[in-house]
């Protein structure tokens, strides 16, 4: 017999949207680039061993939707010559042939054979016009040159023009290689290193004479939170500050972009965004020296509300390239 009374509707459990998530540093390492390479020099297990594969299995498990590839440690400083621009060459090559091999899945920061400044320009046209690369990849120091150096503005004009990004990336210089012999290069001096060069862009005037040029640093910028009173100071003359974009340090660090690759933790990106906003800061994974599940548990973990990690892990990202909004 009917009590009379009407069974609520049974309704499913509607799970919530995976975030969309975008990471601007996931290296790659062709083949023809890994051979010549270990032909001259020491190549990490990761990057000696990385595969295609690899990578698409490290972004899956991480939802991770789009990675811009880049060629990381050694560089290109083994090679010399047209071999130099010969390697730059096969890896911006291999990389679109990923892109297309994945639909969506991928972009690209070229390769280019610096210190050769003529060679760097060819290549930039080349990548960014055929190959429709998203950008280019610097590495913070070329011997002893670093980023603001007056000898790469010829290349800095033609980037400025197109208003590129320029992702960058340390490296251990010639000054300061195997300083500590116990400690890696990768756990002290690469932070260093990109300091160096934000210091050089800035100082040098020469991020405030192409301020067209979008730059994102490595790291959360490396050491670079933890130098702010240094910087303030070294801007206080009427001098230095003229030289800043911005006239004084915080525009002018405002004015680049970060990624989160290996400071995916409470303290570096707390000390980041006392530096500079949220909309400055990009998701970066550093694979394969890193695996992309890591860095989003880090990244989870650092206690950011959920509009600050939508713009960090996406909204950032598509803001600095309009191409990967869907």
């Amino acid at each position: 017999m009917s009590s009379g009374l009407i069974a609520a509707p049974a309704f499913a459990q509607v799970a919530a949207p995976r975030p969309r998530r975008i990471d601007v540093h996931h290296h790659l390492t062709p083949p023809i680039y890994k051979d010549a390479a270990l032909r001259r020099v020491e190549m990490s297990p990761p990057a000696r061993d990385w595969t295609p594969e690899k990578t698409v299995a490290d972004m899956d498990a991480a939802g991770i939707d789009v990675a811009m590839l880049s060629v990381s440690t050694p560089g290109l400083g083994f090679a010399e010559g047209e071999e130099r621009r010969r390697l730059a060459r096969v890896c911006n090559e291999y990389a679109a042939e990923m892109a297309q091999r994945h639909p969506g899945r991928f972009g690209s920061f070229a390769a280019v054979p610096l210190p050769d400044v003529d060679g760097a320009l060819a290549e930039a046209v080349y990548a960014l016009d055929t190959l429709k690369a998203d950008g280019l990849l610097l590495f913070t120091s070329y011997g002893n040159t670093w980023l603001g150096d007056e000898k790469l503005h010829p290349l800095y004009e033609e980037l400025n023009r197109r208003k590129a990004i320029v992702a960058t990336h340390p490296l251990s210089p010639q000054c300061c290689t195997n300083v500590v012999p116990q400690i890696a290069d990768t756990v002290v001096e690469f932070g260093t290193d990109t300091s160096r060069t934000i210091a050089s862009l800035m100082f040098s005037g020469t991020a405030a004479k192409y301020p067209e040029i979008r730059f994102i640093f490595s790291h959360a910028g490396g050491t670079l939170p933890f130098l702010i009173e240094r910087l303030d100071f070294q801007a206080r003359p009427p001098a230095q500050s003229a030289k800043l974009f911005g006239g004084a340090v915080r525009p002018a660090l405002g004015h680049f972009l970060y990624d989160t690759a290996q400071a995916a933790n409470p303290v570096a990106l707390g000390a980041l965004r006392q530096v500079v906003p949220t909309s400055q800061i990009v998701l970066g994974t550093d694979f394969p020296y890193r695996t992309s599940p890591e860095q989003i548990q880090g990244l989870a973990g650092c206690g950011l509300d959920a509009a600050t990690m939508r713009a960090i892990e996406c909204g950032n990202a598509e803001a600095l390239i309009p191409r990967l909004k869907v």
